[in-house]
């Protein structure tokens, strides 16, 4: 079984650079992606691609943002934004923005998430530290129901030294600030989530996201901010994760996730 997550910057850009058929190549049985940059209407054909079910959360700003999550088998359910499984908070501002699907395949719940950036204003980076203290008990009430999780997307945030090649010179930088990496640390230690690619390889450097600035990607000057994340018994499950960089969608690399669909207690096997 594979999981394919890729923030791909732009739908209709990563169509024209021959997303789709490379992942007609891969056949996925879940796809989840972040930053589709469009609405409905401006959806390529070619990103409807037969045998899978597609669900959408776009944002009201045109050109922003956005999550899409495709699955060979159909789920029982599906929750488009978080106040449509989370309505005793209020996630308004954030639903306006497309950053949240979820999936349920039985007790299992698979989610493509596409966290705020705060880089580009103080006004943002408070905007996202909102979003993280809102989300973490959530994601916590979901994890005590009962259910499995299965979390793709694009964090924005590089929680270790190891995950970003210069960390002495992005400590004061939004997506390796003290605060957003110690939200990091409570996930994964208090709350019991995994972060699956650093549970596989503990000692790997690999990055998942480049500037355009400078030769970043040529100098392999990256970060890795796009995860799947885990409750432990689904983690189990998990034999490889990899980053694909052989061809260049977007300024993020497409993270493959494989799978023992034996190890699944509810198959999403199309």
């Amino acid at each position: 079984m594979k999981i394919i997550t890729a923030n791909i910057n732009g739908i209709r850009s990563a169509t024209s650079k021959g997303f789709w058929a490379w992942i007609s190549e891969e056949n996925p049985d879940v796809l989840c992606l972040q930053e589709l940059k469009a609405h409905q209407h401006q959806i390529p054909n070619e990103a409807k691609p037969n045998g899978y079910h597609c669900y959408y959360h776009f944002a009201h700003k045109p050109g922003y943002s956005g999550v899409a999550l495709y699955s060979k088998s159909q789920p029982d359910n599906v929750h488009i934004g978080l106040n449509s499984v989370d309505s005793d908070s209020n996630w308004q501002d954030m639903d306006m923005e497309g950053r949240y699907i979820q999936a349920d395949f039985g007790n299992l719940s698979i989610i493509s998430a596409y966290f705020p950036s705060g880089s580009s204003t103080a006004e943002r980076q408070a905007i996202k530290m909102s979003f993280l203290e809102h989300f973490s008990p959530f994601i916590h009430r979901l994890k005590e129901e009962g259910r499995e999780i299965i979390l793709c997307g694009d964090i924005n945030i590089a929680h270790q030294n190891i995950d970003l090649k210069n960390w002495k010179g992005n400590q004061k930088n939004s997506g390796f600030l003290p605060e957003e990496r110690a939200w990091l640390d409570h996930l994964f230690t208090r709350q019991g989530f995994v972060d699956v690619f650093r549970a596989l390889y503990p000692e790997k450097e690999q990055y998942s996201w480049w500037s355009n600035r400078g030769r970043a990607r040529e100098t392999n000057v990256g970060w890795r901010i796009d995860y799947h994340i885990t409750t432990p018994k689904i983690t189990k499950a998990f034999q490889t994760i990899n980053m694909y960089t052989d061809t260049w969608f977007s300024d993020h690399a497409p993270v493959i996730a494989t799978l023992d669909k034996n190890d699944v207690s509810i198959s999403i096997h199309g």
